[in-house]
């Protein structure tokens, strides 16, 4: 009988097979990794050095950027170089520190994003108490609660999956490591432990997405009070955060909240909410924003002065 902890190192089956179409992603997913990383340090860095961006929004973005470099780097390094690599290998404890990472920061961002929508309601819905309301401390503590929120989240997907025990094959069918293919390869029934994360995920999804559909629903009801300027900078500002949830929560809940299969389309959607949303937040914040367009502008002539 084999023993049960004789996989030490497991093998990803990748995005596509053909090496040629690997090279090519290759080419793509380089650029875009590069473009993630400087489009988000940016913005953290022009919230920091400017004088205009200190109300809890700009603070809000800035946390959301720094989850933004995180996660992505928790995945896509070890991808793009998996695309030149003949045999795509990982350590069973690498795969399980890979789960824990983004399990992880996946989490801080969906509770972030909760927290931006508190905010613009804040702002929107009672503007005279807004300061009160959302004080330096309040800001801290909402940024400190989402990564505690992840890190327990985490803690609880990852204690469920390390007493499983792997004897059989070792090959994931995917481009990195995450619960439902590697549960696949248990040598055990993982039905239970399955339900476990799909609630645990699954709940949080649920969750956050009824806030923010509520929250956003209380702020296009109470925009109808305000002036057609008023109303304009609001939907400007709710509409980047709006557009930037849809971004994340939709491939997301295409994975999480249905049964898990081994189409290529679910690695197709890993990819976009892995490498191609991080990617995209800070262009789709920036662009619909002045202020921070400006920020960034002067930032940028006094690097070059």
């Amino acid at each position: 009988m084999a023993n049960e902890n004789n996989v030490t190192e497991l093998i990803f089956t990748g995005l596509f097979q053909d090496p040629e179409v690997q090279k090519a992603c290759f080419v793509l997913f380089l650029p875009v990794y590069v473009a993630t990383l400087l489009g988000n340090s940016l913005i953290i860095v022009a919230v920091s050095a400017s004088k205009t961006l200190h109300s809890p929004m700009y603070f809000f973005l800035s946390s959301l950027s720094l989850v933004e470099i995180c996660y992505s780097s928790t995945i896509v390094p070890k991808f793009i170089t998996d695309l030149l690599a003949k045999i795509k290998t990982i350590s069973l404890k690498g795969c399980l520190t890979q789960i824990f990472f983004s399990h992880f920061l996946g989490v801080v961002e969906v509770i972030l994003l909760v927290v931006m929508a508190y905010d613009r309601y804040v702002a929107i819905c009672k503007p005279l108490h807004y300061m009160n309301i959302m004080s330096r401390q309040v800001c801290h503590m909402l940024v400190a609660g989402s990564w505690l929120g992840g890190l327990i989240h985490s803690i609880i997907q990852i204690l469920i999956t390390i007493p499983l025990p792997f004897c059989g094959p070792n090959v994931i069918d995917h481009y990195f490591c995450d619960l439902q293919p590697l549960f696949k390869l248990a040598c055990t029934d993982t039905f239970l432990e399955g339900v476990i994360v799909m609630a645990n995920s699954g709940l949080i999804s649920i969750i956050s997405l009824f806030i923010l559909v509520f929250s956003y629903a209380i702020i296009l009801v109470s925009l109808r009070n305000h002036s057609a300027e008023g109303r304009r900078k609001a939907l400007a500002t709710c509409a980047s955060h709006i557009t930037v949830v849809i971004l994340f929560f939709g491939p997301g809940a295409f994975i999480y909240m249905r049964p898990s299969s081994t189409f290529t389309e679910d690695k197709l959607v890993s990819v976009f909410y892995t490498v191609i949303t991080p990617m995209l937040n800070p262009i789709v914040y920036t662009l619909r924003n002045t202020e921070m367009k400006n920020a960034i502008r002067m930032f940028w002539n006094q690097k070059e002065n």
